[in-house]
């Protein structure tokens, strides 16, 4: 690495370049909700050419942030209903709540994953909230709930059926929230009505 720019500090690799300019991306799309490949490189301290020496393009560099904002949703969802589950004595379908609520209003509330709600992007982000990718990584973090799937009677098949059926509920929601569109205690007791009892 060079050592001009970067703020007098140059990162020590290209992955960790890389983590500095997502990290200014998702930082002003908090502050702003949108940006710029120049107001990211002035974010960081280097020049607009070095941005585009590891992110091509501006809509690469927020796809890049998009992407990384789920891997963070997906990493800190079994904590969440994990915590939430010890917290309140919860159920399957207190965690089933827990989780379509959680996924939906970071979703929404989210500037980086909100871009994937933009027109033009909807479409696809929903068809592949339902993908068979989709359901593999569900499975795999249902199973880090602290719930016993099989003292239940819930089966690896039982188990992708579930995952589906949370990620069709959310996908409802995502296409169409409601009028007016619930969050918070609304949104998980209307969930805890028609959600919950199929688990129970």
């Amino acid at each position: 690495m060079r050592a001009h720019g970067w703020a007098g500090s140059p990162p020590a690799d290209a992955s960790e370049a890389r983590a500095r300019i997502l990290a200014a991306t998702r930082e002003r799309l908090t502050d702003a909700g949108s940006t710029s490949t120049a107001e990211i490189a002035e974010r960081v301290g280097i020049t607009r050419q070095t941005v585009y020496r590891y992110f091509p393009t501006t809509e690469g560099l927020l796809n890049a942030a998009a992407n990384q904002a789920i891997a963070d949703l997906t990493a800190d969802l079994v904590e969440h209903v994990r915590t939430h589950l010890a917290a309140t004595g919860g159920d399957a379908g207190d965690a089933a709540v827990e989780v379509v609520a959680y996924v939906f209003e970071h979703l929404r509330d989210d500037p980086a994953l909100n871009r994937l709600l933009a027109p033009g992007r909807m479409s696809g982000t929903v068809a592949n909230l339902t993908s068979t990718s989709s359901i593999d990584i569900g499975r795999n973090l249902i199973t880090g709930f602290g719930i016993d799937w099989q003292a239940l009677g819930w089966d690896e098949a039982r188990q992708r059926e579930l995952v589906e059926h949370l990620l069709r509920t959310l996908q409802s929601l995502v296409l169409d929230p409601g009028e007016p569109a619930r969050s918070g205690t609304a949104l998980r007791s209307y969930l805890q009505r028609w959600l919950a009892p199929a688990l129970r």
